[in-house]
């Protein structure tokens, strides 16, 4: 390598963008820029390096060993660079920019409504790039730079990020408005002993919740028949399927005028599930992750009476 020539973070970013789609076409197409001078730039970075980092082919292209190592480090500097740019405009304006926020979808639409209207309201300047996937692809998802925070059920146990507990939501039973347990107010745990309980697909964190309170109760998991979301809980129930438990946050938003499901609370045992804000650890815009976890409590306070902000 020249020591008085270096990459250009323009050649890192045509390098990242090859190596994820292995194709020059698409990695172009995704650049906004011709496919000659992508080529073009990628073959100077090679040069540059003195290493091949990409093999061309007909099927497309393959990375070496060398250009997969490159390009792993040349995301990093991307996302350091940017974490620059957010620093510098957080210091300036306050919380400004677009943020990418993941969110489960047990979570997401029943939660970010409120809060993106007082977001708004606070920071103008702020955009919100929002996309839900269940908990365990956020948190990857998280590390590899694709999110710059995620809500998500916890426990998240990890060194590389932060952990922000927002809330306790509570869980409610629920089953079928002509179930013998329906409109009872409070539901003794002993009756649920060998009762049928619907749970979500394990890609979520309720899952292994529902299955851990199932082994509490003495209830049975029907693993034959799990649901895909909530909707799809709350249809399954209604139909007389089985029982679950939803969390408050979803039913207050969705049970009130339905007549699906019937819901009630347990007598004398207390189950929840906590939220928190998650983000990589020394992330510069760290103070503003904060304040919008503020927000969120707030936003909870004010339209969720059920659960305990923290």
């Amino acid at each position: 390598m020249n020591n008085t020539t270096l990459p250009t973070l323009r050649q890192l970013q045509y390098l990242v963008a090859v190596s994820e789609t292995r194709h020059f076409g698409k990695a172009a197409d995704m650049l906004d820029i011709t496919q000659p001078s992508l080529s073009v730039q990628l073959r100077t970075l090679e040069e540059t390096l003195g290493v091949e980092l990409a093999e061309r082919g007909r099927g497309g292209v393959v990375m070496t060993p060398t250009g997969r190592a490159v390009s792993e480090l040349a995301q990093r500097v991307l996302l350091d660079v940017q974490a620059i740019v957010d620093l510098t405009a957080g210091a300036q304006h306050g919380l400004s920019g677009t943020i990418r926020l993941g969110a489960p979808p047990t979570v997401g639409p029943y939660l970010l409504p409120q809060v993106i209207k007082r977001l708004h309201k606070t920071y103008p300047d702020l955009r919100l790039y929002v996309r839900e996937e269940p908990p365990r692809d956020l948190y990857t998802a998280l590390l590899a730079g694709t999110y710059d925070l995620i809500v998500t059920p916890l426990p998240v146990s990890s060194s590389e990020v932060v952990v922000e507990r927002l809330f306790r939501e509570p869980l409610y039973f629920a089953c079928a408005t002509d179930h013998p347990l329906a409109h009872q107010g409070e539901i003794d745990p002993k009756a649920l002993k060998g009762a049928e309980v619907l749970a979500l697909d394990p890609k979520h964190l309720l899952h292994d919740q529902v299955r851990d309170l199932c082994v509490d109760l003495g209830a049975v998991m029907l693993r034959d028949f799990e649901g895909t979301s909530l909707d799809t809980l709350r249809l399954m129930v209604g139909s007389g399927l089985g029982v679950t438990f939803l969390p408050a946050l979803y039913v207050k938003t969705e049970i009130g005028a339905r007549g699906e499901v019937a819901v009630a609370k347990l007598k004398n045992k207390q189950i929840h599930r906590t939220i928190g804000l998650v983000w990589r650890k020394h992330h510069s815009n760290a103070d503003g992750y904060r304040q919008i976890a503020d927000i969120i409590r707030h936003a909870v306070a004010a339209q969720f009476k059920d659960t305990i902000v923290l």
